[in-house]
């Protein structure tokens, strides 16, 4: 059985997504396509620590979702281009596992990722990937607002240089902005990947 694969489409109607005891922790992999990760800061050790958690995640039988940006044909990643396959470096989805394929930088935005994880009664979402001040930032936050609860795995994302301040920098400023981040009920933490677990 080949990985799921859902596409660009409108967004349901949003429902309250954290309602009632869920506690389930689904493991989202952002954007670890070939064009974005080969030049990142750490890229090695950042697919080492996605690889790992991607490891016991399906060890814990909890859910593991990719996030594949949509690049059109005048951009970096354009569907179908090598660039915009996963790393190759990085575990590939095994089957029946979610591929959720998105527009924007942010993981909810016209897609239907909020619906799957409330199919699969998930309550929280670990958030690993590529680029931390663009979409997994942005992720975090909507992941909050939508109604999760997020960790943000601190040495499992990364980025480039921007010209101004380097890809250390750009992670230490989202740690320091993100880590307390909250919603109404829902918060981000930034945490070492090696203190993650997937149990209830």
């Amino acid at each position: 059985m080949p990985a799921s694969t859902t596409t660009p489409t409108p967004a349901p109607t949003p429902a309250p997504a954290n309602s009632g005891a869920t506690t389930t922790t689904a493991l989202l992999v952002i954007d670890a396509q070939t064009e974005y990760l080969e030049t990142a800061h750490r890229r090695d050790e950042t697919i080492a620590a996605i690889n790992d958690l991607i490891g016991r995640a399906r060890a814990a039988g909890a859910p593991v979702v990719y996030i594949q940006h949509d690049g059109g044909a005048e951009k970096v990643a354009w569907v179908g281009s090598a660039g915009w396959q996963f790393h190759p470096a990085l575990l590939p989805p095994a089957a029946g596992e979610l591929i959720v394929r998105k527009p924007v930088s942010d993981a909810f935005a016209g897609t239907s990722l909020q619906a799957e994880l409330d199919r699969l009664g998930v309550g929280r979402v670990v958030v690993t990937g590529i680029h931390t001040q663009f979409c997994v930032a942005t992720t975090c936050r909507s992941a909050v607002a939508t109604g999760y609860d997020v960790i943000l795995a601190a040495d499992a994302h990364t980025t480039e240089d921007d010209g101004s301040r380097s890809a250390a920098e750009l992670v230490a400023h989202t740690h320091a902005t993100l880590d307390g981040f909250a919603g109404e009920e829902h918060v981000v933490v930034v945490r070492p990947a090696v203190e993650i677990t997937f149990g209830a």
